[in-house]
C-alpha cells in the first residue's frame, strides 16, 4: 500500500511474549545455518516468474515495516544496506527484532527511490507492488534491473491478472513462500524452516481456542476512508488473521489484497466485529469515533454493540507478526462468541 505508514505502537505484553517465544532475541542465525562453500547462483520462483540470482545479495534495501522484519526474522540484518520506513516508528525496544533495528541502517523516512537505492550501493531491493514499487513513481523491478540491481517482490503484492488486483495465494502461504524463498536465496534454509514450523504451531494453538461453527462472528477490516472504506480482500493478511482467529471475513469473496469498496456492501453484510488497522495520521481512536458516529453504519451489529478491536499495521500486512496477531484476535473473538 503506497502511503505514509507509521511504525506500529508496542504490542501487548502477551502478544510480545508469544512473538519472543518463537523468535528469540534478535532472531540470530544459528551456527551451521549457512554454507558459504556451496554454489552461490540460486533460482527461485517469485510472483510466477523464475528468477536466477547470480550470487547471494550482500547489500539489500527493504521498504516498509513488515518486509524489513521478514529479513530480521531470518537473521539477515548483516546482509542489509538499510531499510526505508516512516519516522514515527514508535518504541521498538520490546519488539522481537530489536537487534535487527539496532544493527541495520535506517535510510529514509520517505518513499524509496532509485537514487536512494544507488546511493546505498544496493544489490537487491525487497519491496512490493504498492509497497514501494509502482509504475507511477518509476521504481519497478525492470527499472532496477536496467541499473544492475536485482529485486524480490513481496508475495502478498503479486499481481494476479492484467489489472491492479494483487494476491495469488492464501496470505499465510505468501508469508511462508517468502520465508522459504529468502531462506534459499541467502543460504539460511534451516532458519526459514524453523520459523515456518513455529509459526504454524502458533496458528494451530490459536485455532484450538478460537470460535467454531455458528459461534464464529462475522468480521470487517477497516483500514481507512470515510466516503468509501479501504479494506482487505482474501489475498491480504487480514483474511487469514480473521478466519484462523475464528471469524468469518465479510470480504472473503473479494479477489484482491487491499482495495476500496462501498459502505452499502458493509451495511448489507452486517459484520458483528470490526478490526481497525492502526496507522497513519488518523489515530485508531479517531477511526473508532468515526465508525460509531457515521449514520449509515448505525444499525450495523459491530457498531451497535461497540465491538471494535484495533491491531497494528504491521500485524495486518504480510509480516512475521501475523501469527501473533491471529492469537491476539482469537482471544478477542472468543469473548464475542460467548
Amino acid at each position: 500500500m503506497t502511503r505514509s505508514i507509521p511504525f506500529p505502537a508496542p504490542r501487548t505484553a502477551a502478544a510480545l511474549a508469544l512473538a519472543f517465544a518463537l523468535t528469540g532475541c534478535g532472531a540470530q542465525v544459528a551456527p551451521g545455518d549457512t554454507d558459504d562453500d556451496r554454489p552461490t547462483a540460486v533460482t527461485i520462483e517469485n510472483c510466477g516468474r523464475k528468477i536466477t540470482y547470480a550470487k547471494r545479495p550482500e547489500r539489500v534495501v527493504t521498504n516498509d515495516v513488515g518486509i524489513t522484519e521478514i529479513m530480521f526474522a531470518l537473521g539477515l540484518e548483516d546482509r542489509m544496506a538499510g531499510f526505508v520506513m516512516p519516522d514515527d516508528r514508535g518504541d521498538v525496544s520490546q519488539v522481537p527484532w530489536k537487534a535487527g533495528y539496532d544493527r541495520a541502517k535506517w535510510l529514509s523516512k520517505d518513499a524509496i527511490t532509485k537514487e536512494l537505492v544507488l546511493d546505498a550501493r544496493a544489490d537487491l531491493v525487497f519491496a512490493g507492488w504498492n509497497y514501494g514499487f509502482g509504475e507511477d513513481n518509476g521504481l519497478t523491478p525492470d527499472s532496477l534491473r536496467a541499473l544492475g540491481v536485482d529485486s524480490y517482490l513481496l508475495t502478498e503484492s503479486c499481481r494476479n491478472g492484467p489489472g491492479a488486483a494483487r494476491g495469488i495465494m492464501p496470505p499465510l502461504d505468501a508469508l511462508y513462500t517468502d520465508l522459504t524463498n529468502l531462506g534459499k536465496l541467502f543460504g539460511v534454509e534451516e532458519r526459514a524452516r524453523k520459523l515456518i514450523a513455529d509459526f504454524k504451531k502458533q496458528v494451530a494453538d490459536a485455532q484450538a481456542k478460537a470460535p467454531r461453527g455458528k459461534a464464529r462472528p462475522s468480521v470487517f477490516l477497516y483500514d481507512s476512508g470515510q466516503d468509501k472504506p479501504f479494506t482487505s480482500g482474501r489475498y491480504a493478511a487480514p483474511h487469514d488473521i480473521i478466519t484462523k482467529a475464528g471469524g468469518d471475513h465479510v470480504m472473503a469473496d473479494l479477489g484482491d489484497s487491499w482495495t476500496t469498496v462501498g459502505w452499502e456492501t458493509i451495511v448489507e453484510r452486517d459484520p458483528e466485529v470490526i478490526v481497525i488497522n492502526d496507522y497513519g495520521d488518523t489515530t485508531a481512536a479517531q477511526k473508532r469515533d468515526f465508525l460509531l458516529s457515521y449514520p449509515p453504519l448505525a444499525k450495523v451489529s459491530a457498531v451497535k454493540h461497540k465491538r471494535i478491536v484495533t491491531l497494528d499495521y504491521v500485524d495486518l500486512v504480510e509480516s512475521p507478526r501475523n501469527p501473533a496477531a491471529i492469537a491476539t484476535l482469537a482471544a478477542y473473538l472468543a469473548t464475542v462468541s460467548r
